[in-house]
């Protein structure tokens, strides 16, 4: 179940996989961001503890208590990274400079702008919260 910040909201040029799981998703992205993909999904399983990670509404998620509170896309313009956690995303703003950054996602234009010193910092911090999910 992903969380309310994104249940009923228009996604406007998501790409939605009909992938049954992760593995078989990362064999349906484009080539070119296959490896960051692969790093971001490794970061998620080793930082994460406790954490189930399925695919939820056509992408990767990562849910606690049957709650997503983290989750990622290649969608058609940008990389996504979902981060359910309002006070995680407010605390890392400032590493986000320059990105397009809203409510609970990171959009990254390019796999070379995914900065994962940040995203493990965000990761981590998700870990460690246990307040509400937005």
């Amino acid at each position: 179940m992903l969380s309310a910040c994104l249940r009923g909201h228009p996604y406007d040029g998501i790409v939605r996989s009909d992938a049954i799981d992760v593995d078989s998703y990362l064999t349906q992205v484009p080539e070119g961001r296959r490896a960051v993909l692969t790093e971001l999904r490794d970061a998620c399983r080793s930082l994460l503890a406790g954490f189930a990670e399925a695919m939820s509404y056509g992408m990767p998620a990562y849910s606690r208590d049957g709650i997503a509170e983290i989750a990622w896309a290649s969608q058609k313009r940008y990389i996504s990274l979902y981060v359910m956690r309002a006070d995680v995303l407010d605390a890392h703003r400032g590493q986000l400079a320059g990105l397009n950054v809203g409510k609970g996602c990171i959009r990254y234009r390019s796999p070379a702008a995914v900065d994962f010193t940040a995203v493990r910092s965000m990761l981590t911090a998700v870990a460690a919260s246990r307040g509400p999910v937005c």
